[in-house]
């Protein structure tokens, strides 16, 4: 249905009232980017986004994605034109209040129709592209939108994301550059001096512009970019903040404040409307927003009668756990070489694993050697060269799990998984159920010295909600977490492999990685020590309890691969691992010992092998022995205690 510029008017001058007013009744909130905005949402929603209302899920929609979170109103405001369930007027007059679906910044599971949580910037335009790689894969045609401002590119994300994305040529992805030059502190020319046409097409992006409030240029815009195959297409559309208030348009003090009472009548009388009336919706805008529904609502009845299946599979725990690889007991291996062994072996029978590394394929071992990579306008792989770019990388892995094809991963050493972090972040907030490995997971990287040795990392995941971190001791450990890995359907979850070659354990018990710590050595249901230990640790603690035990003591180590897992057990399972009558405990691993304080017995009977600052440049080996991390320091730490 074709509508006229008064009507594409009257409908984006509701939704300006709307957002301002949703912000004005929280008194808190960010009216000028939805005001801003609302010419250029509106003409996309009602002529060209094919997103159906009635099944917001349905995987055949184009994805629309404010990456700008902060406006989240106008995102809100549009939810309700098109009548999403659970975008009802009285969500939106509780906007920003405890229990409203209208939270602060748009989030993925809390109100229907938001495709990813977003509000750090620049991260939405990264997970934007992430679902466009995604729809590519699975040889969709829908379109990925996503909605930006200055914000957004003034984050260094944004350079990683959009590089990234020129570089494969993917079409079907339309980026809207909200170009008001406007921030919190005022002009963007304090702070920046791109020019934004000369930077995407250095990237290769098609670079399209026009005046965000003219109608027929953003029609004319839209058609054009919606043609351009081989590539993605940014949109530079230059608009005024705060379109609409008398006053405060084009100002900064519209961008994260109310517009406050007297400007807001003076807004709905410049826009036509009752400046004395709140939420107020003309009923021939209800109509418009309710025909592109019924369209959409068709569209999509034809796509499912004409067989449109989600794309991807995966398989059972028990189909995983037989495609195992088996480790020869009599050899020695790095777990990052068993944790690529272990990814190809679950590739042949989880057809949705896809992912790739930000440069360090040769060293993390992750290439799923059978499935080729992704290239310019190939997209018939599963491996993913992300290049040097460790937080779009992470980003994109959401957005990839975003789209609900695929089970994405993303790989680096783990010492950049501080570049990681605000998207693993983002992850965990929304249950997705990404995946990270990290390499290299301890000052056993030795020669790159303390830059390229992790220490305080470990302890700095284990404190972010929802994420689940698995560090195997052995091969056959690494198999057993990566199944666990992939029946988390809810959350994201992160593997950390050696550089290092480690024995082959007894002992090991896929079972005991399920519940995320298990008694791997000795069996006494008493005994007067335990040894905790995770990873690369495990082993030298057997060793040192070995030694205890031939002595007659009564010993017991526990593999802790897990901690997320382990704290989900019942008690009596818990007490079982680690019971509360042995006080005595030697805790190793290879990090900075924070957080171990809930499994240390008393402070006089608790000892530690663990780091007490940053590594340093050595041989790992020389390095183990400078920093106690063997057999016998293990061993005298017991002795102290006995």
């Amino acid at each position: 249905m074709k509508y006229t510029n008064e009507q594409l008017k009257l409908a984006a001058n509701t939704v300006r009232c709307l957002a301002a007013d949703m912000v004005e009744k929280a008194k808190s909130g960010h009216p000028g980017a939805p005001m801003g905005l609302a010419d250029l949402a509106v003409s996309l929603w009602l002529n060209h986004l094919d997103f159906d209302p009635k099944d917001p899920q349905w995987e055949g929609r184009d994805r629309f994605v404010l990456s700008g979170g902060h406006g989240s109103t106008l995102a809100y405001s549009l939810f309700h034109l098109a009548g999403v369930k659970g975008a009802e007027m009285d969500q939106c007059q509780t906007f920003r209040q405890l229990g409203s679906r209208c939270a602060g910044h748009p989030e993925r599971g809390v109100m229907p129709g938001v495709e990813v949580t977003t509000g750090p910037l620049g991260q939405g335009i990264a997970m934007g592209i992430g679902l466009a790689l995604a729809a590519k894969m699975a040889g969709r045609t829908n379109r990925t939108w996503i909605f930006c401002g200055d914000g957004d590119l003034e984050e260094g994300i944004s350079h990683e994301a959009c590089s990234f994305a020129a570089n494969l040529g993917l079409d079907k992805l339309i980026l809207v550059y909200d170009s008001n030059g406007i921030t919190i502190e005022g002009s963007t020319a304090l702070s920046m001096k791109d020019d934004p046409k000369k930077r995407f097409e250095a990237y290769g992006w098609k670079v399209l512009a026009c005046n965000g409030h003219d109608f027929d240029e953003i029609a004319k815009t839209y058609k054009k970019a919606m043609k351009i195959e081989g590539a993605p297409v940014v949109i530079i559309a230059t608009t005024t903040i705060g379109c609409g208030a008398p006053t405060k348009k084009g100002t900064s003090g519209v961008h994260g404040a109310p517009l406050g009472e007297e400007e807001l009548k003076a807004t709905k009388t410049a826009l036509g409307f009752d400046p004395e009336e709140t939420f107020y919706v003309p009923d021939e805008v209800y109509e418009m927003f309710a025909a592109r529904a019924a369209a959409c609502h068709r569209l999509r009845n034809r796509a499912v009668k004409a067989g449109y299946q989600p794309y991807g599979g995966t398989a059972l725990a028990a189909d995983m756990l037989k495609a195992l690889p088996t480790f020869d007991p009599a050899k020695t291996v790095a777990t990052r070489a068993a944790c690529g062994t272990v990814m190809n072996a679950l590739a042949k029978v989880y057809p949705s694993l896809v992912g790739g590394s930000a440069d360090l394929e040769p060293s993390n071992k992750t290439a799923l050697k059978e499935y080729g990579w992704l290239a310019e306008g190939d997209f018939s792989g599963r491996n993913i060269h992300f290049g040097i770019r460790e937080l779009a990388m992470s980003a994109i892995v959401n957005g990839i799990s975003a789209y609900g094809s695929w089970r994405a991963f993303g790989a680096t050493f783990f010492v950049f998984s501080d570049y990681c972090k605000p998207a693993m972040r983002l992850a965990s907030l929304m249950d997705l159920p990404s995946i990270w490995v990290f390499s290299h997971d301890s000052f056993y990287v030795g020669e790159d010295g303390p830059t390229h040795e992790p220490v305080e990392q470990i302890p700095m995941l284990r404190a972010m909600p929802n994420l689940a971190m698995f560090r195997p001791a052995d091969a056959n450990e690494t198999g057993y977490c990566w199944v666990e890995m992939l029946k988390r359907t809810e959350g994201p979850s992160c593997i950390l492999t050696t550089r290092q070659n480690l024995p082959i354990l007894e002992g090991t018990s896929a079972e005991g990685v399920s519940k995320g710590a298990y008694t791997i050595y000795g069996t006494d249901v008493n005994p007067e020590v335990l040894f905790l230990a995770t990873g690369s640790e495990v082993a030298i603690s057997i060793e040192a309890a070995k030694q205890l035990a031939a002595e007659g003591r009564r010993v017991r180590v526990v593999s802790m691969p897990c901690w997320e897992l382990f704290e989900k057990q019942p008690l009596a399972y818990r007490e079982s691992v680690i019971p509360s009558t042995c006080r005595r405990r030697v805790i190793v691993e290879a990090a900075i010992p924070f957080g171990w304080e809930r499994y240390a017995g008393d402070t006089n009977t608790t000892r530690y092998v663990a780091m007490e600052g940053y590594g340093t440049s050595g041989p790992y080996k020389v390095l183990a022995e400078h920093f106690g991390f063997t057999a016998a320091n293990v061993l005298a730490k017991a002795r102290e205690i006995l």
